[in-house]
């Protein structure tokens, strides 16, 4: 039985486990970082490109972000902090960039215009209202609004071919959004750790029991999937990054601030054109409003995604329901996560979205025309004989308790921390990946706290993100400055 000592224990090899472990090691080299992943690759799970519900989310363009009010008018403040959220991200990766930790950008991202499209008397006043309000503000003061079809056949030609003329559309297009490859950004951020001492990567390891020692360590058992062999790790930090995965490890922990929480699974699917003829008339990617009922990670999109290198169009996702956490999980995911501090809130979120639960079946059912009918809205001349039906990867939803003590189902991501630092995990789905950044910011402000604090942490904190400590929705003046350096490094400003 091999026994490894390390500082710090990062579960999961996808990219907030990642994007921790390579801050970590610019804040304090001298750390012994160990990431043990239960596949035997990195980043293949919610990570990977062809799984991602969605890549380079900033709130230019996805609708859900910015709902309607009870009163009828339009809330912006989730899009302003998903994008300062992103921005923080630009800012990270500008500067691996720059300091040579990553490649070239475009290994991992490419400059892809951010589109919101709509149809109906209903829904264009909406989209309307939603540019008045966002294009006010600083962050998305380059937003473009248009109902003219001659502007939008130039910048959605494919969605305006073969549309009815007399239809009532509009669309907003911010030009400098981006196309991000979760998966090769986090593969490369990987090699770059393995390029450091003190880094240790274990494959086909996944866990199988954790326990906080009395002198406030975790021992850790991962057992090596290959060999049968079980090591013991000793770690004075533990951040669970596992995705779907997340929330049963957690309850492994057995720490108190777990309890109480669990998880509703979503599983999806895409449809997926490469054919080149098709895809090189689509450069964007363009979001329209979710069906009724659906949850935010279906919000219907004609996706550009540019995945290892390779171009194509992505439409979707296709919802639907599952009891997996992982796309390589277990169809006992769900029931063996129920325990009695999670019951009731599991119990009580079901319960009250039980038009969700008929939803998500009832996309499990689809037919491939229905499918091909969800795309025509969006390409009408679409062919059935150019698009292929593709699984996406799974998400896992929080459920916890409200101030009331009933279960809600929440729609976002949570950091959740035990109270003497040692160990974090990341529940939750959208936005996910495009705000890694700022997540991991969060572990380390909670776990850290103190080195935090420290002078040299600072400076190396201001080095990776030369907003930290400041508002970009605050400051105008800032965000020009920050935004003009991370669009140029990136070389998103085309």
């Amino acid at each position: 039985m091999a026994k490894i000592k390390t500082d710090v224990l990062l579960v999961g090899g996808g990219v907030m486990s990642v994007t921790l472990g390579v801050m970590l090691r610019q804040l304090d080299p001298s750390l012994d970082i160990t990431l043990v992943e239960r596949l035997d690759h990195v980043a293949h799970e919610s990570t990977d490109g062809w799984n991602n519900a969605g890549t380079g989310h900033a709130g230019y363009c996805e609708l859900n972000y910015t709902p309607e009010t009870p009163e009828g008018d339009v809330s912006i403040e989730r899009a302003l902090q998903i994008n300062e959220a992103f921005e923080v991200s630009l800012q990270l990766w500008s500067y691996l960039v720059k300091s040579r930790a990553l490649p070239a950008p475009k290994a991992f991202i490419n400059p892809t215009p951010h589109q919101s499209f709509v149809w109906g008397e209903r829904d264009v006043p909406f989209l309307r209202r939603r540019h008045e309000l966002l294009s006010a503000h600083h962050l998305f003061r380059d937003m473009e609004y248009t109902e003219d079809p001659r502007t939008l056949e130039k910048w959605m030609p494919l969605v305006t071919d073969g549309r009815d003329p007399m239809q009532a559309v509009a669309a907003t297009r911010v030009r400098y959004g981006a196309d991000v490859d979760f998966g090769s950004l986090t593969r490369e951020m990987v090699r770059y750790l393995q390029s450091q001492p003190n880094f240790n990567l274990m494959l086909n390891c996944p866990v199988t029991t954790m326990k906080r020692r009395d002198n406030g360590d975790w021992r850790v058992a991962v057992r090596d999937k290959k060999t049968g062999e079980t090591s013991k790790i000793s770690a004075g930090f533990v951040f669970i990054g596992a995705g779907g995965g997340a929330l049963p490890l957690l309850q492994k922990s057995g720490i108190s601030e777990s309890h109480g929480y669990g998880g509703f699974p979503v599983s999806g699917q895409w449809l997926v054109c490469r054919k080149p003829d098709v895809v090189q008339k689509h450069d964007s990617k363009v979001y329209g409003k979710a069906p009724v009922g659906a949850p935010p990670m279906s919000v219907p999109h004609l996706d550009t995604r540019i995945i290892n290198g390779e171009p194509a169009l992505l439409f979707g996702p296709f919802a639907g329901f599952t009891t997996k956490f992982l796309k390589q999980g277990s169809y006992f995911d769900l029931f063996s996560s129920l325990r009695g501090n999670n019951f009731g809130p599991m119990f009580g979120a079901g319960m009250s979205n039980m038009d969700l639960t008929r939803y998500l079946i009832g996309e499990v059912f689809q037919s491939a025309e229905e499918r091909m009918g969800a795309l025509r809205n969006f390409y009408p001349r679409a062919e059935s004989d150019d698009w292929t039906l593709q699984q996406a990867g799974k998400r896992v939803q929080v459920i916890k308790k409200d101030a009331r003590g009933k279960g809600v189902l929440q729609f976002g991501t949570e950091v959740v921390a035990a109270k003497d630092g040692s160990l974090a995990a990341l529940l939750g789905a959208s936005p996910g990946a495009s705000t890694a950044a700022g997540a991991m910011i969060d572990v380390l402000e909670r776990c850290f706290g103190d080195r935090m604090q420290s002078e040299p942490w600072k400076s190396r904190m201001k080095e990776m993100i030369p907003s930290y400590g400041r508002s970009l929705i605050e400051e105008e003046a800032l965000l020009r400055e920050i935004r003009g350096y991370t669009l140029d490094t990136l070389g998103l400003d085309r």
